[in-house]
C-alpha cells in the first residue's frame, strides 16, 4: 500500500517549514529512515526521514517551496504497486506552499530559476523526473539546476555558479557541491568568471541611498524570541569579577600538550557547568506547569554567524574531558558558521554562555534564550588594579555579568550560583576533575 510523507514538525511549535532540496529522485528505492530531502528551519537545516520503505512514486513539492507542517510531500509505492493505482492528493493540497521569487540564471533566462520555485500545482513547478528529463543524448543546453539554498550561497560568496559540479539529480548542484567547492580552495569568482576584484572606491559628493535588505527567516526568528524574551521573562542581572592569572597559566600548561588547544572559553564553558554541579537546585527551567528541574548538564554557546546569533548546545559539560569538551565546542561553532548543524543540536540546556572578551568588552548584559532560566555574559580579560591586603597590586581580571529568570531564580540562589563560578574559575584545577 502507497504510503504519504508529510512535512513533521520539525521545530516545536513550527507550523511551516522550507523544503530546501530532494536528495531523491522518482524511481528510487528507500528504506524506513533513510533521508530523502533536506527541510530548512529557522536555525538549522534538518535531514528529512522516511516512515516507510518503498520506492519513491512522485515528488509532490518543489524545491525551495515553503509549505504548512502536514502538507504531503511524496509518495512512496509498496513493492509490485504503480503510480496509477494511487489515489494521489489534490493538487491544491500543498495549499500555503510558497517559494521564493525567480532569480536570474546565469544564462539570463530565468527559466530555470522560475521551473524550481513556482508554486506548488502551477505547471511551472513540476520537478525534473525520469518521464519529463529529456535522455542523456540530447542536444546540451546551457540550463543549469541547483537548490535555492545553493544559489544564495553563491551569491553570498560571489562564486561563479557554473564552475561548481552537481552531484543531485539531473546534475542538480546542492549545498554541499557548494561547500566541497569552497574546501577545494579555488579562486573565488564572480559571474563572468574571471577573478573577483574590490573596486577602489570613488570620491563623490552625492549621498549614498538607503538600501533595504530584507530580514532572513533566521535574523526573523531572533528577533521574535528575544522580543519574546524581553517582554515576557523577568530579567535581573548580577555582575561579579573573577581573577583569572590562574586559569590563563593553567591553558598554557594544557596547551603545551600535543594535539591540544583549549581557549579561554572553553575553560568558562567547564566553570559554568561546575557551578551547576556545586548548586544543582538552580539548574532547572520554568514551565506554566511547574518548574523543571534537569537530569544533564547541558550548556549552550552563543555562536556568532553572518545570518545571526546561533546557541548549538554541549551535553553532560560537568563530567566530560575539557580536551572532549574543547573539540565539540569548535565543531559546533564551525558548523553553525556554514549553516550545517542539525535541529537537535540546537535544543535543550539550561543555560548559556555569550562571550565579547575576544572583541574588547569589558561588560555587558545579555538577553536569556527562552526556555533556558539564565545567561552569562563573559568579557575580556585585562589587567586591573586590585588590592592585597593593604597594598595595590596588579592581576588579569575577567568581570562576568549573569542575567537570571526571576521565575524560577531569586536573588539569593542565583548569587549563590555566581559565587560557585567565580570559585571554578579561580580555582581551575578544580574544573579537571
Amino acid at each position: 500500500m502507497a504510503h504519504i510523507l508529510t512535512m513533521p514538525e520539525v521545530l516545536t511549535g513550527a507550523t511551516e517549514a522550507r523544503l530546501s532540496e530532494w536528495t531523491v529522485i522518482e524511481g528510487d528505492t528507500v528504506a524506513e529512515g533513510d533521508a530523502v530531502a533536506e527541510v530548512e528551519t529557522d536555525k538549522a537545516v534538518v535531514d528529512l526521514p522516511t516512515t516507510a520503505p518503498g520506492t519513491v512514486g512522485k515528488l509532490l513539492v518543489a524545491p525551495g517551496a515553503t509549505v504548512d507542517v502536514g502538507t504531503p510531500l511524496l509518495v512512496l509505492l509498496a513493492d509490485g504497486e504503480s503510480l496509477e493505482e494511487v489515489e494521489l492528493p489534490e493538487a491544491d493540497s500543498g495549499a500555503g506552499a510558497t517559494a521564493e521569487a525567480p532569480e536570474p540564471s546565469p544564462g539570463g533566462a530565468g527559466a530555470e530559476a522560475v521551473t524550481e520555485r513556482s508554486p506548488v500545482g502551477s505547471p511551472a513547478a513540476e520537478l525534473p523526473t525520469s518521464s519529463n528529463v529529456a535522455p542523456s543524448t540530447a542536444a546540451p543546453t546551457n540550463r543549469l539546476f541547483a537548490s535555492p539554498l545553493a544559489r544564495r550561497l553563491v551569491r553570498e560568496r560571489g562564486l561563479d555558479l557554473t564552475s561548481i559540479s552537481g552531484s543531485g539529480p539531473q546534475g542538480r548542484i546542492t549545498r554541499r557541491d557548494v561547500d566541497r567547492h569552497l574546501d577545494s580552495d579555488g579562486p573565488v569568482l564572480c559571474s563572468g568568471g574571471a577573478p573577483a576584484e574590490v573596486a577602489p572606491s570613488e570620491a563623490s559628493d552625492e549621498r549614498s541611498e538607503d538600501r533595504l535588505v530584507p530580514h532572513s527567516r533566521m535574523r526573523s526568528a531572533i528577533a521574535r524570541r528575544l522580543t519574546e524574551s524581553k517582554s515576557t521573562v523577568p530579567h535581573f542581572y548580577l555582575r561579579a569579577d573573577c581573577r583569572v592569572d590562574e586559569l590563563l597559566a593553567l591553558r598554557r600548561e594544557l596547551n603545551e600538550l600535543p594535539g591540544v588547544r583549549i581557549s579561554v572559553n572553553d575553560l568558562v564553558v567547564r566553570a559554568v557547568a561546575r557551578a551547576f554541579v556545586a548548586v544543582p537546585e538552580a539548574n532547572i527551567r520554568w514551565t506554566e506547569q511547574g518548574t523543571v528541574h534537569l537530569g544533564s548538564i547541558d550548556i549552550a554557546v552563543a555562536v556568532s554567524t553572518e545570518d545571526g546569533l546561533l546557541t548549538p548546545v554541549v551535553r553532560d559539560a560537568a563530567t566530560r574531558p575539557v580536551s572532549d569538551l574543547s573539540r565539540e565546542i569548535k565543531d559546533l561553532a564551525a558548523r553553525s558558521r556554514t549553516g550545517t548543524l542539525r535541529q537537535h543540536e540546537l535544543e535543550g540546556g539550561s543555560f548559556t554562555v555569550s562571550n565579547l572578551g575576544m572583541h574588547g568588552t569589558r561588560e555587558f548584559g545579555a538577553i536569556i534564550n527562552p526556555p533556558q532560566c539564565g545567561i552569562l555574559a563573559v568579557g575580556a580579560a585585562e589587567r586591573r588594579p586590585v588590592v592585597e591586603g593593604d597594598a595595590l597590586a596588579a592581576a588579569t581580571m575577567m568581570t562576568v555579568t549573569l542575567s537570571a529568570d526571576h521565575r524560577v531564580l531569586d536573588g539569593d540562589l542565583a548569587a549563590r550560583w555566581l559565587s560557585a563560578f567565580v570559585d571554578a574559575v579561580e580555582s581551575p584545577l578544580s574544573l579537571l576533575l
